[in-house]
């Protein structure tokens, strides 16, 4: 059985610079190292906007730059996890005498999948209200009142979305842990979509809960400025047997660089499933797409509300700044294998999990790949439980187009 992410109504009710000093007994201090930030990272120091919108690039720098360091958090040893401290490792291969039927694969969702008011099917667990306090002192500002009350359009803004998504998934993961508590103690692999991998992430208890919403703010706020630095979105577009992809997106790139567009980037940034693509790039290069679509071999093609081209070499503005927050993070093992979406295979080892977040917010996100890899078996044997969490059944109705007998075993949370 799992423990409350925080203890209940004990802290709640302690004043709170002690909650803050005391808010997990398990912690341990994290590492402070930020001594090789230039090393690994050239791009240059991204900013975004503070929380009013405010467009000032100088200001927005600040803000950011505050954020990476979090001064204002009184305790930065935070830790909570949905597993107890003593729970030992275990992999997919760990146990091959429990029966698959038996085991569950949990996902996550990411960003876009959260409406207004949508947090209310979750709140009547006390752990997800005491989720969303939590989150509120780490991010200094009121993250249930904006999912509550919105509006929506400051919901979808990538700076509080990715919290949003994040927090919110958890909340749903302790309807999951109350009505099906099982589905926890044979958790056998846990996978999210772009932002919904940092979730995973924290479900595992590689990070922390608290270390994990520092990271999704800071990337989040560096992902909504990256995104406003040049006309950019995301395409939808489905892929006819005649369609060549690759050449499609090097035509529009070349069509962006004659129309002025300095190093114009058109890519696929994710993999949904065999015949569907999400492209991302500069505007001049989605809009040859979209007026060519026919002759490309591409059909039901759809601009994303979104307005950054997430997951291609146009967030590179990002990295330096979530390299700096990660370095301030302590890893811990993990209690579950966790997909990586660069790179499609279980984290085996501590030191590839934060050079492949920095990875995955430049490199496409191979959701298809993932979820091949997760459900690959023998024929005729029996598949895992999946819980589709915090999605509203979006992952698992992209789980029916990847794979159709895994996805009758899918249940949405």
């Amino acid at each position: 059985m799992f423990q409350r992410v925080v203890w209940n109504r004990i802290l709640t009710s302690l004043p709170r610079s002690y909650r803050l000093r005391h808010i997990n007994k398990f912690s341990s201090d994290v590492t402070k190292d930020e001594n090789n930030t230039s090393k690994l990272v050239n791009a240059e120091v991204s900013s975004t906007d503070d929380f009013e919108s405010t467009c000032n690039t100088e200001h927005v720098s600040y803000l950011l730059e505050e954020s990476t360091t979090f001064k204002d958090a009184k305790d930065k040893s935070w830790a909570t996890t949905p597993f107890p401290k003593d729970v030992s490792t275990k992999q997919m291969g760990d146990r091959p005498s429990v029966n698959p039927e038996d085991t569950s694969v949990i996902m996550f969702p990411g960003q876009g999948t959260i409406k207004v008011g949508m947090v209310n099917n979750y709140m009547k667990f006390p752990a997800a209200k005491e989720l969303f306090e939590i989150a509120n002192e780490v991010l200094n500002y009121d993250l249930l009142d904006i999912c509550l009350n919105g509006p929506q359009e400051k919901l979808d803004r990538t700076e509080f979305n990715q919290a949003a998504t994040v927090v919110l998934s958890l909340a749903a993961l302790e309807k999951l842990r109350e009505e099906r508590p099982i589905a926890f103690e044979n958790c056998m692999a846990t996978l999210g979509y772009s932002v919904g991998e940092i979730t995973s992430l924290i479900l595992s208890g590689v990070i922390s809960f608290e270390d994990g919403i520092r990271l999704v703010c800071v990337r989040g706020k560096a992902m909504q400025y990256a995104s406003e630095r040049v006309p950019q979105g995301m395409l939808s577009v489905n892929c006819t047997p005649s369609a060549k992809i690759v050449n499609s997106c090097q035509e529009a790139e070349k069509w962006a660089m004659e129309m002025g567009v300095d190093n114009p980037v058109c890519r696929v940034a994710i993999y949904l499933c065999t015949q569907r693509k999400i492209l991302a790039g500069n505007i001049e290069a989605l809009q040859y797409i979209e007026s060519n679509k026919k002759e490309m071999g591409l059909t039901d093609v759809t601009r994303l509300p979104v307005s950054g081209a997430f997951h291609t070499p146009l967030m590179e503005p990002c990295l330096k700044s979530v390299f700096k927050i990660l370095s301030t993070i302590e890893l811990d093992e993990p209690r579950c294998q966790v997909y990586s979406n660069y790179k499609t295979t279980p984290y085996n080892n501590l030191r590839l999990v934060k050079k492949y977040i920095l990875k995955q917010i430049v490199s496409p996100v191979k959701w298809e790949q993932c979820l091949q890899k997760v459900y690959e078996r023998e024929p005729g044997k029996a598949f895992p439980m999946t819980y589709d969490v915090g999605s509203g059944g979006r992952m698992k109705t992209i789980l029916r187009m990847v794979n159709a007998k895994a996805w009758q075993s899918c249940i949405v949370i």
